[in-house]
């Protein structure tokens, strides 16, 4: 084989990969980790103040699972005390798995979810507040 034929073939395997890897860069789903980022950048203070909040409280807030149940445990500070606020179960990985869902913890500070949440390795932020103060909570949670 001549050296035309050589410098052919390296063209011709060179565009192969460079066209195979265009496709599968065109074919991967890249979500955002949120739509609205530039408007929640804007009110980033909010999570600020929440979060210094809930690190002057005794316990953070805790996600457990048990069965397929799983739970919420609000610190012992927040028992019995009017609650708004929400919970987003955030998937890193894939946006259809995230859930969100409002915050009605009973008198004892729990809250059960449904089981509506899919297995995965989830964000969970808990935003609430009382009469007097937000808060704001992010821990780790794997589900299975």
């Amino acid at each position: 084989m001549n050296w035309g034929y050589k410098i052919v073939c390296t063209f011709v395997v060179f565009a192969s990969m460079i066209c195979y890897l265009a496709y599968r860069s065109m074919s991967l789903n890249t979500d955002l980790v949120d739509n609205e980022y530039y408007k929640s950048e804007l009110v980033y203070q909010h999570t600020i103040d929440g979060s210094n909040s809930a690190n002057l409280l005794s316990t953070a807030p805790e996600i457990k699972q048990t069965g397929h149940t799983v739970t919420l445990q609000m610190p012992s500070e927040m028992k019995g005390k009017p609650l708004t606020g929400t919970v987003l179960f955030f998937c890193i990985y894939n946006s259809a798995k995230d859930k969100s869902f409002p915050l009605k913890v009973n008198e004892n500070g729990l809250q059960i979810f449904p089981d509506s949440i899919t297995a995965g390795n989830y964000t969970v932020k808990i935003d609430w507040n009382d009469d007097k103060k937000n808060y704001y909570s992010e821990s780790k949670a794997n589900i299975f």
